[in-house]
């Protein structure tokens, strides 16, 4: 007959081998289901534009060229998308007949034929009056400035250019001595 301590041992042994045998199915490891989450990233088009100074002086010169008294540096920033062509800058005045004014009395202007610019870096290298019919801005007050094609390379860029501006009078000898003020809109367009 076999002993208590026999039978304990017994019992022992089997209830470890009983454990051996459903331990890895009770203690292995468990995955959950999967979920899934959608991203969605969008870089908006953007165009914009600064100047300093926003101010420029002219010492007039009767019958003569006066020069500003500091170029306008104006950066043009652009993050475009692939169906753009081309950055053009322009310059303008509301006004052909009158870029510059005197209120009076009497009432005398400027012309944007009289005011001239020049961008060593963009199109109009020599200086050129503000006559042209810009894409932005009043017919025949216009200047456009550049006019910047646009690769991969480039969809995302910047530059700045350098605008010199002058007041030629020697077509205005009857001009009266006075403060002529005006406003010249600078503003890009994306194609």
């Amino acid at each position: 007959m076999p002993s208590r301590n026999n039978n304990l041992f017994l019992r022992s042994l089997c209830t470890l081998a009983v454990l051996l045998l459903i331990s890895p199915a009770a203690f292995s490891q468990l995955n959950s289901s999967t979920a899934s989450v959608s991203l969605t990233a969008t870089l908006g088009e953007s165009l914009t534009i600064s100047a300093t100074p926003s101010a420029v002086n002219f010492a007039l010169v009767a019958g003569g060229i006066a020069a500003g008294s500091s170029p306008v540096a104006i950066t043009t920033t652009w993050v475009l998308g692939s169906g753009r062509a081309n950055v053009v800058l322009d310059a303008y005045f509301s006004s052909t007949s009158a870029a510059l004014t005197f209120a009076g009395p009497p009432v005398s202007n400027i012309p944007t034929s009289a005011v001239l610019g020049q961008v060593t870096t963009g199109t109009p290298t020599a200086f050129t009056s503000f006559t042209q019919t810009a894409a932005l801005g009043t017919a025949g007050a216009g200047l456009t400035l550049f006019t910047q094609s646009l690769s991969s390379a480039n969809r995302a860029s910047s530059r700045t250019d350098n605008l010199n501006l002058e007041i030629n009078l020697a077509s205005l000898p009857q001009l009266p001595s006075a403060t002529y003020t005006g406003t010249l809109t600078l503003q890009a367009q994306a194609l």
